[in-house]
């Protein structure tokens, strides 16, 4: 190993750029143990973080690096994306800016800045530096996904399908799943059976800092709620004597509304974020990152109770998880669940990216998966975009 820090932090790069993260990693704290305050390997270290999605490390590193070279471009957006992930939006924002007033064609940094814009609620602001970047960047797909994103929920359907049809030229065989899964919610292309788990996690791992924040101040999320209420009012009272799973747990907020019923509360989710978070509560017994389709059938008959807050929109056909779920419950036992209500077709993708059922076939494919109507409330869920979210509650036993 060499000994000069210089000569240290290039082998780390070169680990880094290989793909080796914990090579990377060890490299760069041999820098810092022979220079403390060396701002390049906090830098490093803040990206390395990144990619680990170690949210706390890489504020931590970014900020060191920007203490020692505080003009510094690359640190700047570095601190930039770090702070986005972290759901500090305004001040990730703020940094970016600095960022890009040093380095104004940093292809990537423009990128950060567009989505940061577009989560922060203006989307028509995100449109410009999106647009930069693809520009900057031509042929790479995921600036004009972002941008067809911004542009979807600006109003342009037209210019989202158009920027998410160059992605697709590009795109690796994941990424076009999602940008498909795009195009289909933009009436461009046929609707899968359900979002790409891909996209599920994504959406919620860059979701998890903000979540609560923005469904119980901005939103008005009532589902949890609701669900409880439901179970109260069917006669299953909340004297801690169940097997629970709190299905697409997320942070824990439908945990507050469950652990009453509770003996014991495990929670399933495909967000390692969201887990993440949901850790943070004195609630779970157990936490389980895994698909619910996959994860479902290796517990039959395990939990009393299966709760679902908001997790079946992202699935169209909902015929598999309802025999998954009547599997995985105990004889007597019970799911209490949301879906967002359409009518007409048994289930349509819509624009915001989620699915709407229609009650009645839901009620069908429950009894068909085994199985019985206990109680079916309709209900608002949320709010979006000013409006009211309509949705239908149910409880089922098996």
């Amino acid at each position: 190993m060499p000994s000069d820090p210089s000569a240290l932090l290039q082998s780390g790069a070169a680990r880094h750029a290989a793909g080796d993260l914990a090579g990377a990693e060890h490299f760069y704290r041999q820098v810092l143990k022979r220079r403390p305050q060396d701002a390049n390997a906090h830098n490093l270290l803040g990206v390395l973080a990144r990619q680990r999605g170690d949210v706390a490390g890489a504020l931590r590193h970014t900020e060191r690096a920007l203490a020692v070279a505080p003009e510094q471009a690359a640190f700047l957006a570095n601190r930039g994306a770090a702070l986005a992930e972290a759901g500090r939006l305004p001040e990730a924002i703020a940094m970016l800016r600095a960022a890009l007033a040093r380095r104004p064609e940093d292809a990537v940094a423009l990128r950060n800045l567009g989505q940061a814009l577009c989560a922060l609620g203006d989307p028509q602001a995100a449109l410009a530096p999106l647009e930069a970047a693809t520009r900057l960047a031509p042929g790479v797909p995921e600036p004009l996904l972002a941008l067809a994103h911004a542009r979807r929920e600006a109003g342009d359907k037209a210019g989202a399908a158009e920027a998410a049809r160059v992605a697709l030229t590009t795109a690796d065989a994941t990424l076009a799943e999602q940008v498909r899964f795009l195009l289909a919610a933009l009436g461009e292309d046929d609707a899968p059976i359900r979002a790409p788990a891909a996209y599920v996690r994504d959406l919620f791992d860059q979701f998890a800092p903000r979540f609560e924040t923005e469904l119980m101040d901005r939103l008005g999320y009532r589902t949890p709620e609701l669900l409880a209420a439901l179970l109260t009012e069917a006669g299953i009272a909340p004297r801690r004597t169940l097997r629970v799973l709190d299905l697409g747990c997320g942070t824990g907020l439908s945990g507050l509304a469950l652990a009453p019923f509770a003996r014991r509360l495990e929670g399933l989710d495909l967000s390692p974020r969201m887990l993440a978070e949901a850790r943070r509560r004195p609630l779970y017994d157990a936490l389980h990152e895994a698909d619910l389709l996959e994860w479902l059938p290796t517990r039959p008959a395990a939990f009393d109770l299966i709760a679902a807050a908001d997790v079946l929109n992202y699935l169209g056909d909902l015929a598999p998880a309802l025999a998954a779920i009547a599997a995985a419950l105990t004889p007597g036992g019970h799911v209490a669940f949301s879906v967002e209500a359409g009518e007409g077709a048994p289930f349509a993708l819509a624009e915001a990216m989620r699915y709407r059922h229609d009650p009645v076939h839901v009620a069908g494919l429950a009894t068909a998966a085994g199985l019985t109507l206990v109680a079916q409330r309709a209900g608002v869920l949320r709010m979006e975009r000013g409006a009211p979210v309509e949705g239908a509650l149910f409880l089922l036993s098996r």
